[in-house]
């Protein structure tokens, strides 16, 4: 009588709790008559056409731009120098390769085949890494 009370219980906070979840998309999200399009337009000021919106955008635009310094112009041509491409720097390696040691292993006599033919014992060489993998610019400068 316990277990059959327990159950039930189980079940019907199971079905509360599940159904606490559940909501229509339409609730969730209405939907309007207007496309993203048209909210884009209406928000932005219609694209070339200008209007309010847009020259509001522009504002908020032009206010976040500030001038450059002397200080910023003389370090501009400095900081350019590292993303500048170059012969120097096509050369150069800028993704190092990481090491790839070589593993040696030992292949100990054994039978192989369908009918058991004996293979003599024998030593390969293989890479430890299946793919040669490379380090990010800056983060190891050794050569291997």
């Amino acid at each position: 009588m316990r277990r059959i009370w327990i159950e039930t219980a189980t079940t019907l906070l199971a079905v509360v709790l599940l159904g606490g979840c559940t909501t229509s998309k339409d609730a969730l999200m209405p939907h309007g008559p207007q496309t993203m399009l048209d909210i884009w337009d209406q928000e932005t000021g219609g694209g070339a056409g200008g209007g309010q919106p847009a020259q509001q955008l522009l504002d908020a635009r032009q206010s976040l731009r500030r001038p450059l310094t002397a200080a910023d112009v003389q370090r501009a041509p400095a900081a350019n120098v590292a993303y500048t491409r170059t012969a120097a720097n096509e050369i150069y390696r800028q993704f190092h390769r990481l090491p790839n040691p070589d593993l040696v292993m030992y292949v100990f006599p054994h039978l192989a085949g369908s009918d058991p033919v004996p293979v003599p014992g024998y030593t390969t060489v293989f890479p430890m890494y299946q793919r040669v993998q490379y380090a990010m610019p800056g983060e190891r400068l050794e050569d291997y």
